[in-house]
């Protein structure tokens, strides 16, 4: 789809873009909203978020916003520096992209990007909401990214091929759809 650096950049924000909310609200409500909410005694998990003052991270407690900003310019810089390059090459190592089908590429491409970002992104959440509050200990460092890996993986991968990927796609193209034009003709 992209044809040239710009494209690329452009596609990748779209992509963390949906991407982060979509992690952001998962994470928030489907994996930690019940237990937030009866710690808390809310009837809503963004009741709990207001009462407990944010959300719990770097140590203090920062409000949804700025989650979605700091996480957002960390997969934005780790998607342009390493996901889309290293799951493009990881992709032509498995098929060769001139004789297989562009669906079935751009579904690979896919799946090692959520092979590639999943556990990088886990990684720096297992950092950056690290219960700092209990002392530092790198073995509980490595289980809470062991544990964020295996919530994320199952949402990150049917969440991409089948929600974010294809609305991302229909949204490029609606955005570059003279350059898609002029490219085919």
């Amino acid at each position: 789809m992209p044809r040239n650096q710009f494209e690329r950049m452009v596609f990748a924000f779209l992509t963390v873009l949906v991407t982060v909310h979509g992690y952001v609200f998962y994470s928030l409500y489907v994996v930690n909203g019940n237990n937030l909410m009866q710690v808390i005694g809310a009837d809503s998990v963004l009741n709990a978020i207001g009462i407990q003052g944010g959300v719990y991270m770097f140590g203090r407690m920062f409000p949804i916003w700025a989650v979605i900003i700091i996480e957002f310019v960390c997969a934005y810089t780790l998607e342009c520096l390493l996901g889309s390059p290293k799951s493009f090459m990881l992709a032509c190592k498995m098929f060769n992209p001139r004789k297989t089908h562009p669906m079935m590429f751009e579904t690979v491409i896919i799946c090692c990007t959520v092979l590639i970002m999943c556990p990088t992104m886990s990684f720096l959440a297992a950092w950056m909401y690290y219960p700092y509050y209990a002392g530092f200990n790198i073995f509980s460092l490595f289980a809470n990214w062991i544990k964020l890996i295996c919530f994320n993986f199952p949402f990150a991968f049917f969440s991409q091929i089948f929600f974010i990927q294809p609305f991302v796609r229909w949204a490029f193209r609606k955005i570059f759809t003279r350059n898609i034009v002029a490219y085919n003709s």
